[in-house]
């Protein structure tokens, strides 16, 4: 038996509340490179900084960062983290790339319980996807908005849900926010 448990107390994290923003990589180029390696167009580069005002202006103070290894998600993450206040810990994850909904909230669910504040930068229709199936509601016209927009390159999604890691699925959290740079 835990000691929060014989001490009448409930499990670490059980009552905390946490917030997910899922960030949609910015416009990327097709030029004649691999899939992986494709480097943001110009729009995105303009686009990308936008998306980090947003985030840094809607007090957001990410604990941690997952960004994709992909090219044009890490180029995404640096020019939009210069607009941060405060720059959190960027983790690398190559598991991003090309995820189906089941792997990312089975990657969610390893995230640390000390998160509370985290910033996935990703692509669709995995942003979308999880960003649709993790909402059981919304606040305002967040999903009347996030869903009348098909989530466009630099698009980002906040939700949140109470309790660990572990237990994030589907339905559990609130749209609270959503915002794209052309909306």
């Amino acid at each position: 038996m835990s000691a929060a448990v014989s001490s009448g107390g409930t499990a670490p994290g059980a009552s905390e509340s946490r917030r997910i923003a899922l960030f949609r990589h910015a416009k990327a180029d097709w030029p004649e490179v691999s899939d992986h390696e494709r480097p943001l167009a110009e729009r995105g580069r303009t686009d990308a900084p936008a998306a980090g005002r947003w985030l840094g202006s809607h007090d957001l103070p990410f604990d941690l960062t997952l960004c994709s290894t992909a090219a044009r998600t890490r180029e995404t993450w640096k020019l939009a983290v210069q607009e941060l206040p405060h720059r959190p810990r960027t983790v690398y994850e190559e598991r991003l790339y090309e995820a189906s909904l089941g792997e990312l909230i089975a990657l969610l669910n390893e995230t640390p319980d000390d998160v509370h504040d985290l910033l996935v930068v990703g692509h669709n229709p995995g942003m979308h996807a999880l960003a649709d199936a993790l909402a059981g509601n919304a606040q305002g016209d967040a999903l009347t908005r996030m869903n009348r927009g098909g989530f466009p390159t630099a698009s980002v999604a906040v939700v949140e849900f109470t309790g660990p890691w572990k237990s994030l699925e589907h339905g559990v959290a609130t749209l609270t926010d959503y915002w794209a740079p052309h909306d």
